[in-house]
């Protein structure tokens, strides 16, 4: 598979009455056309932050300060305002993780998604409203033409996040970016919603960088994970080599922290705080959590290094492991 998106030494910052907050400390990934990469760690890791900026949605007091942003071997960057309109919701479609309050409360449901291919499939009202409701079959919403008709409040939760993943899919986009599409959701409803996503991104071609703080959630979605900490890149890797090979001791600490119902385990919580980022320590900034620090890891901040084909890690304590391991 070939690269869809590439983000390279991405770098993004927010002015604060405190200081300068460094929110993504030059980051690195990519995702390829087709797959389901996964985007973990803590809250405030910095996970949204690079969603957005891969959106060009970053606003004052933040500002991208660093790095590229690549999709289709294009330099979003470079591109207008009315360019990246062309893309952001075309091309790149976001699915919110608040979705009741991300859908305008005052237009019928079925209303806002026949209006997207009003506007960016140049469709008629009757071919708009003929494939605003094949979206929502689509997306399994029972009823269509009767939910067509309501409005945000009037559906549940889950209702409103499939309504969201049907506007979404409805420019065909490439990338589908889904920030933490479970919020709010019980377990039931959460584990149809991803089931849904993994098929629909299937059946349609599309990338998907699915965003969440929980492991779990990916653990049968994804085809890669890349986890983040405090703003920066630590891992990535394969989903089934990071949960039962994870090199970084972040990842190990968040794949035992994983409830099991197969078997009887002893949950044990990450010690520790995620350090300030208004005045981050030099080095890795998992430092003072872990137990394989050395007077090297407080200096230095470790580079990705190669593990195996597509398993990255940022540890030097994992280095010296292996090269004693021979």
């Amino acid at each position: 598979m070939s690269d869809l998106l590439e983000i390279a030494d991405l770098t993004v910052s927010f002015d604060s009455d405190a200081g300068e907050i460094q929110a993504v400390d030059h980051i690195s990934l990519t995702i390829r056309a087709g797959e389901v990469v996964g985007l973990v760690g803590e809250s405030g890791s910095g996970k949204s932050v690079t969603a957005f900026a891969i959106l060009r949605l970053i606003r004052r007091p933040g500002r991208v300060k660093s790095g590229t942003i690549r999709f289709n071997g294009v330099d979003l960057g470079t591109l207008s305002e009315e360019e990246m309109r062309q893309i952001r919701g075309a091309k790149i479609a976001l699915i919110s993780q608040s979705p009741r309050t991300a859908l305008n409360p005052v237009i019928t449901v079925g209303r806002q998604i026949a209006r997207l291919f009003e506007l960016h499939g140049g469709l008629s009202a009757r071919d708009a409203h003929r494939r605003m409701l094949e979206m929502l079959s689509l997306v399994r919403i029972p009823d269509p033409a009767k939910r067509a008709g309501q409005y945000a409040h009037q559906l549940s939760g889950g209702m409103c996040q499939r309504v969201m993943i049907a506007m979404a899919l409805a420019t065909s986009p490439q990338l589908l970016i889904a920030d933490e599409p479970t919020t709010g959701l019980d377990v039931s409803i959460a584990a149809r919603i991803l089931d849904l996503l993994r098929e629909l991104g299937a059946k349609t071609g599309a990338a998907i960088l699915l965003i969440t703080h929980d492991l779990g959630v990916v653990a049968e979605t994804a085809d890669r994970v890349v986890v983040m900490h405090a703003g920066q890149v630590v891992e990535s890797a394969p989903v089934r080599t990071l949960f039962h090979q994870p090199a970084h001791p972040y990842t190990r600490a968040l794949v035992r922290s994983i409830p099991r119902v197969d078997r009887t385990v002893t949950m044990e919580p990450i010690p520790g705080a995620v350090p300030s980022l208004l005045d981050p320590p030099p080095g890795c900034r998992y430092a003072e959590r872990c137990g394989w620090v050395s007077e090297r890891c407080r200096i230095a901040r470790p580079p990705l290094t190669r593990v195996v084909a597509d398993h990255e890690v940022a540890c030097y304590g994992f280095e010296e492991r292996r090269d004693a391991a021979g």
